[in-house]
């Protein structure tokens, strides 16, 4: 019995000390199992598909690579994609969106002095107050020069070199694109982006042909000259008028062109209602009924018949089968609507007489010089049909109106023509004559003509050339009116003027890029890749 006992505690001990072993076991296997599932796989060209044990990957079917565990940084520490600036966290690991490896980004430096600013070279916009990369392009911010303190002197300028539209009264940089400002010159008008001042030896101008001029004050205008034409007389146009119908017996005026004489016969019309009326005054003038004579002769002369005939009327005693109509002006005929047997109604115009013994010439004067063109001014026309003869007259009209089209206003002058020399539509120069002005003038070539602006080059004494923005008023074929950039004796370059205005360009480009060398340092150009 006791080796019975002995026997079954020998066999239970046995079975304790196995199942202690299969729970060591399975602890063992239980910690190597929770040490795997930290483990992370993925695919290099998928990174989204991500998996606890080794596989492929169901997309492109490559072998998922196992992770690098991710460890904590050290403090203060941040992680940065290279191409994805906005990926940052403060441990090791690779961007979820390009798989790169995550760099680590510079510390931040502790907060700068209060006059210290950072600025990104490519992106001007993003300035911040201490060290650090741009979060567009990860270039490293560069210091920017301080601020200067408020110009001490009154009315100095500072202007960007490459956008001369930025300007501040005190040094700094343009928020456009981190230039320094440079100071402008308060006499000089032309940005340091456009034109600089040069100095040309003596032997180099004699050379180009170099020629100066002076301003000075002096008379300038005195006459306009534009293209003008002639045209006919409006106020000297009359057409012949039918008032009653009829018949046109005989045409003395066949063609256009004819020249007329006030009086002379243009043609007849036989009328009915003429001819009743002047039997109805023949019969009451005989039989003494002076109030039915009078009224029937009332009746011709609105009719339009001609004085002449109501004379004859009258000393013959017979009325007429046809009424002849006379010419009102002398002139020539300038329209023709009828023909010998033709059919008139009343109010029938058939033919237009003009008289060309005076003419208009009619001139087109743009909208900048109207000021000087008023009626009563004289003005002389010129035509290459008459070489060496001038045409006077006098401005009568100006119109009020521009054309929309040719910013212009039409000039009317009243020219004599008793020969008939001027003939309408005829093609000519007109000159209005007009009194000078005492102005302050320039030489008309010495003018740079830029569009918005005009530059002149001025001589100084030191042999330099200096670019000078000058406002100009009229310009006439030798002189230009000064309103202001050049004052009375100073010297002006007149010819040559091309060249000089070429080398100043040249002179202010090399400027700018000596300028912009000087303003962003070669570590600023420098654009750090991290692998």
């Amino acid at each position: 019995m006791s080796t019975t006992r002995a026997l079954l505690l020998a066999l239970v001990s046995a079975a304790l000390a196995a199942t202690g072993a299969v729970f060591v076991t399975s602890r063992v296997h239980a910690g190597a199992s929770a040490t795997a599932a930290t483990e992370t796989y993925l695919c290099p060209m998928h990174p989204s598909v991500v998996q606890d044990r080794p596989g492929q990957c169901p997309i492109c079917n490559m072998k998922l690579v196992k992770a690098d565990p991710p460890t904590k940084a050290e403090s203060g520490e941040m992680y940065v994609c290279p191409m994805h600036p906005g990926v940052v966290q403060d441990r090791p690991g690779q961007c979820p969106s390009c798989n790169m490896k995550l760099v680590k980004a510079d510390a931040p430096a502790p907060k700068a002095a209060a006059a210290e600013m950072y600025v990104c070279p490519m992106h001007p916009g993003v300035v911040q107050d201490r060290p650090g990369q741009c979060p567009s392009c990860n270039m490293k911010l560069v210091k920017a020069d301080a601020p200067a303190p408020k110009a001490a002197a009154a009315g100095e300028t500072y202007v960007c070199p490459m956008h001369p539209g930025v300007m501040q009264d005190r040094p700094g940089q343009c928020p456009s694109c981190n230039m320094k400002l440079v100071k402008a010159d308060a006499k000089a008008a032309a940005p340091a982006s456009e034109l600089a001042v040069i100095a040309i030896d003596p032997a180099h101008q004699q050379l180009i042909g170099l020629e100066r001029g002076v301003v000075d004050r002096g008379a300038l205008g005195g006459a306009l000259r534009t293209s003008a034409r002639v045209a006919v007389d409006e106020t000297q146009v009359r057409k012949v008028s039918v008032r009653v119908p009829g018949y046109v017996e005989r045409l003395f005026v066949d063609f256009v062109g004819k020249p007329l004489r006030k009086g002379q016969p243009l043609f007849s019309l036989f009328s009915p209602e003429v001819l009743a009326a002047e039997q109805e005054w023949l019969l009451a003038h005989r039989s003494g009924a002076a109030a039915v004579a009078s009224s029937a002769r009332r009746k011709l002369e609105l009719w339009g018949v001609p004085e002449a005939e109501l004379a004859r009327l009258e000393r013959d005693g017979v009325a007429s089968q046809v009424i002849t109509f006379t010419s009102p002006v002398s002139g020539v005929v300038t329209k023709k609507d009828v023909v010998e047997g033709a059919r008139l109604e009343a109010g029938a115009m058939p033919l237009e007489v003009s008289d060309l013994s005076s003419v208009w010439v009619l001139a087109d004067v743009y909208e900048t010089e109207l000021r000087f063109v008023t009626p009563g001014l004289v003005a002389r026309f010129s035509t290459a049909a008459f070489p060496g003869r001038e045409f006077e007259g006098v401005v009568r009209f100006v119109e009020p109106v521009l054309d929309a089209q040719t910013r212009t206003a039409r000039v009317r002058v009243a020219l004599p023509n008793a020969d008939g020399a001027l003939r309408p539509e005829s093609f000519g120069e007109l000159v209005i004559a007009r009194a000078p002005r005492e102005v302050l003038r320039v030489p008309a070539d010495a003018l740079v003509r830029g569009g918005q602006r005009d530059f002149a080059f001025v001589a100084r004494a030191d042999g330099h050339f200096e670019p000078r923005e000058v406002v100009v008023g009229e310009v006439t074929h030798d002189f230009a009116e000064v309103l202001s950039g050049l004052e009375a004796g100073e010297a002006v370059v007149t010819r040559a003027t091309f060249l000089v205005e070429s080398e100043s360009r040249l002179r202010a480009s090399l400027a700018r890029l000596a300028s912009t060398k000087a303003t962003l340092p070669s570590a600023t150009l420098e654009h750090e890749h991290r692998p």
